[in-house]
């Protein structure tokens, strides 16, 4: 057997190849996962983004100077087992390779959840490391697989994003302004602010977006970048920047003279990132999931936590993927020359936002 991956130049994110390499032998509690679905979707391009910055090229190294694996979100069944409580057939959803398998160590077993212990991954965030087994996973349904790998770990950085700016009262203000607001990290923030009474979420996206943004129904108002300077210079704002774009982070600080706090997120817009030295304002500051998540288990514990959770996730895939409306409609593909071209269509921003993108680097059969 081998296993079909593709690679991407760290220094170029738009360079792919795909690589073919033969599969070794499972080692001891080892186990071999075929990967039957990913998303792919701006949040990926953050990681390859952050790469270096973040120790995302750290979790499936490619083994190769220069070149790294993009991590995506996806569902995957065990195809080899040298575990003896893992068997063959069981699903999981997880952090994978961009790769058509993937082997797994899989360590600190419970009935919902197991970690992969590979040696390699002991020092990275461990939010990463661990597979839900979808038998006894409470967020899982077999009929919602799709919704929950193009959103499940967006929404979950949506989620602790409002959470976080809660916890410190909004810094102060009652606007927050949303860069990439068709994004779905975004929209999913906007989604449980439009909760949070006397708190509006302003959208900030391009023109050719501005129409989708606002049938969200989630923004209290929607605005291109061209257009910030409409925003009264005194608004109490915060700023959570989910494009990474220098020259709209630079008019934002210097437009908006009652900005209370200024969130980095990702990097939607790869090309258009730059220093954010001399910024008139609070400094940049990088929202690292993780540490909320650390907190709230600290504050609520496990349980408590998960309860939160699951609340808020029933809430928003009943939104965005049910209704008359739905805020996203699935389109699969399968094979790497259609993983290579939809990579290279979310890397450039094009598309429709009300696309999610579900694929697979399995073959599909010849006729």
């Amino acid at each position: 057997m081998s296993t079909t991956t593709l690679l991407t130049r760290k220094d170029a994110l738009g360079t792919t190849r795909i690589e073919h390499r033969d599969d070794a032998p499972l080692a001891a509690n080892q186990i071999r996962v075929r990967i039957e679905s990913f998303a792919l979707t701006t949040n990926n391009i953050t990681y390859a983004a952050f790469g270096d910055d973040m120790s995302y090229w750290g979790f499936f190294p490619s083994g190769e100077e220069g070149w790294g694996i993009v991590p995506v979100w996806g569902f995957g069944a065990v195809v080899q087992s040298a575990h003896p409580g893992v068997a063959v057939g069981e699903r999981l959803y997880g952090y994978w390779p961009l790769a058509d398998q993937a082997v797994l160590q899989p360590t600190r077993l419970r009935p919902d959840i197991l970690v992969d212990g590979a040696a390699h991954r002991a020092a990275l965030p461990p939010v990463y490391n661990g597979y839900f087994r979808c038998a006894a996973d409470a967020l899982y349904t077999p009929d919602s697989e799709d919704i929950q790998a193009l959103l499940r770990p967006l929404f979950i950085t949506s989620w602790l994003i409002d959470d976080f700016l809660a916890d410190n009262d909004f810094f102060g203000a009652d606007t927050v302004l949303l860069s990439s607001a068709s994004s779905k990290t975004a929209y999913g923030t906007a989604f449980q602010l439009s909760q949070r009474p006397g708190i509006q979420a302003v959208g900030l996206t391009s023109a050719a977006n501005k129409a989708f943004c606002e049938s969200l129904g989630c923004y209290a108002r929607v605005l291109t970048y061209d257009e910030v300077t409409q925003l009264a210079p005194d608004t109490a704002g915060v700023y959570v920047d989910f494009s990474g774009n220098a020259a709209v982070r630079r008019s934002i600080h210097t437009h908006l003279g009652g900005l209370r706090y200024s969130m980095a997120i990702g990097s939607t817009h790869v090309d258009a990132r730059g220093s954010a030295k001399d910024l008139p304002g609070p400094r940049p500051v990088f929202f690292f999931a993780p540490s909320q998540i650390k907190k709230r288990h600290e504050d609520w514990g496990a349980a408590g936590f998960n309860e939160r959770l699951l609340a808020a996730w029933r809430s928003i895939t009943a939104r965005a993927g049910g209704g008359d409306a739905p805020w996203l409609q699935v389109q699969r593909q399968r094979g790497a020359a259609a993983v290579q071209a939809v990579y290279q269509e979310v890397l450039a921003g094009r598309g429709d936002p009300r696309t999610g993108h579900i694929l697979s680097l399995i073959e599909p059969p010849t006729r």
